[in-house]
């Protein structure tokens, strides 16, 4: 398709699904991580459905109980953003959320079934939007090298938050597999910081630095603490042959 750049296609293929753990502080298994690509249409156009499930376990789940899950329809051929929503739930509370990208007129239809009053039509800026995990996610198809960097859209709820990925160096990193060499990528916001990257707020995430291109780590930290997630297992594309007698890379 024409203005079609390498990279703009999403990079989660159907079949899909990494696993992460989440830890926070001492606590190696706050929460839960899993995203999960799978084939999708609509009104005949193929898409990309990419689910992301999150939630809080053990010790951090009993003292802030958390679930969520987001999915978002992805046009295989240019990598758009078509839809998402989402679902959360905070102790009793829930949160709901839909959205729905005109790009013609450069505009997203909002909509909150239980917060009427939030629903409206958002401008969209250019580029082109995908949640935080999906965007760290899918850095592994730019192949940045150190000093280079690539342009992101990212969609928190009701807002939009352009996003400069810069690649900083190699280093060896711990995961459940033994050390391996990983890419270091720190995303930076774009003019006044704000939301989760305001005083001092900072993301990074680790790509193997290898064939197989996986997200290893992902840290946040914000003013309340660091949060790790790290990749437990991965299950490969469909499309993609299994190893002899094993369908998926555990990385425990």
């Amino acid at each position: 398709m024409a203005g079609v750049k390498p990279g703009d296609a999403v990079s989660l293929l159907p079949g899909e699904v990494f696993k992460f753990q989440v830890g926070w502080g001492m606590f190696s298994g706050a929460g839960e991580i899993k995203v999960t690509a799978t084939s999708s249409s609509l009104a005949g156009q193929p898409l990309t459905r990419v689910t992301t499930q999150t939630g809080t376990r053990g010790v951090i789940g009993a003292l802030y109980s958390f679930t969520g899950e987001a999915v978002a329809d992805f046009d295989v051929r240019d990598g758009r953003l078509l839809t998402a929503h989402a679902d959360t739930k905070t102790g009793k509370k829930p949160t709901q959320m839909s959205v729905s990208f005109d790009y013609v007129h450069s505009e997203a239809a909002y909509v909150d079934p239980l917060r009427p009053a939030r629903t409206r039509t958002l401008t969209l800026p250019p580029g082109r939007p995908m949640d935080l995990i999906t965007v760290l996610i899918q850095a592994r198809a730019w192949n940045l090298k150190p000093g280079e960097m690539h342009s992101a859209l990212v969609l928190f709820d009701d807002e939009f938050y352009p996003l400069t990925i810069t690649a900083q160096k190699v280093e060896k990193i711990s995961t459940p597999k033994g050390k391996r060499e990983a890419m270091l990528l720190i995303p930076a916001m774009d003019g006044p910081p704000k939301g989760m990257f305001k005083k001092g707020g900072a993301v990074k995430v680790w790509i193997s630095n290898d064939a197989d291109r996986l997200p290893l780590k992902f840290e946040v930290n914000v003013k309340v603490g660091t949060a790790t997630a790290t990749l437990v297992d991965y299950q490969p594309p469909a499309s993609m042959p299994a190893k002899p007698a094993d369908k998926s890379v555990t990385l425990k």
